[in-house]
């Protein structure tokens, strides 16, 4: 039977994305897990996660998405984590059913659930609510762009500018965002999750830089946002080798 929202408690509504592309590799070991589903009309994502995604977390990846648990989500890093391949382990030969728990990371869409099914066995596996896993965190790399940002749906023209980081390529997150304000490198706000905000930004293309955790110096993504943005702009880019290490140049 599908799991009531309440089952949320504990979890980061954050937006994980279940990838079995072949554009991802990965030398990570798969992990020993539990997942369950939460229930949606359409069977798609929620607009309302803790990475602040919005109507775009709804629909990214056909609606195949999940939320993490708080050690997966780590205060935004794990928004839009790419894993491959949820293996459900579940079988028909009998056995007790797993029981939502410690082991429980992930809360998936319908459609991420029924993924994990055999061909025509979804109603039945549903009918666990909870089962048994293994996944794993891959890195990804999509032709022509390594980043992606969003112009988040509570900006408003002019005067308030909030980006969302919706995927980086690689397995690092970003721990610092700066925008390029005349000869001046000004830091946003990381507010929670992926959203990044600032007040007043200039009224020109923006460029941006950011800092990879793991890495040093500041990668650039030049006029990535144009001088007129409106919510929901999405750009793709990707970035240059690291620049300088200082906050100003």
């Amino acid at each position: 039977m599908g799991l009531a929202l309440n089952l949320f408690s504990g979890y980061a509504l954050c937006l994980l994305v279940l990838l079995p592309s072949a554009l991802c590799g990965s030398y990570n070991p798969y992990t020993r897990s539990r997942a369950a589903f939460y229930g949606s009309p359409d069977g798609l994502g929620t607009p309302s996660g803790s990475c602040g995604y919005g109507d775009y977390g709804r629909t990214v990846n056909y609606g195949v998405v999940a939320a993490a648990s708080k050690k997966l989500y780590r205060n935004g890093a794990g928004c839009a984590l790419a894993i491959r391949t949820l293996r459900q382990k579940w079988s028909e030969c009998g056995g007790d059913r797993p029981r939502r728990g410690d082991r429980t990371d992930f809360i998936l869409s319908p459609r991420g659930f029924a993924k994990l099914a055999l061909p025509n066995k979804v109603s039945e596996l549903k009918k666990y609510g909870v089962v048994d896993i293994e996944y794993q965190r891959v890195s990804c790399q999509y032709p022509g762009h390594n980043i992606a940002f969003m112009v988040q749906e509570q900006s408003r023209y002019p005067d308030y500018l909030a980006i969302v980081i919706t995927y980086k390529g690689g397995q690092e997150h970003v721990i610092a965002l700066e925008l390029l304000q005349g000869r001046q490198w000004v830091p946003l706000k990381n507010v929670y999750g992926a959203v990044w905000d600032i007040s007043n930004p200039p009224r020109t293309p923006l460029t941006l830089r950011f800092q990879l955790s793991g890495t040093m110096g500041w990668y650039i993504t030049r006029d990535v946002i144009p001088s007129y943005w409106r919510p929901g702009i999405l750009t793709t880019q990707t970035f240059s080798c690291p620049r300088s290490t200082s906050t100003s140049s």
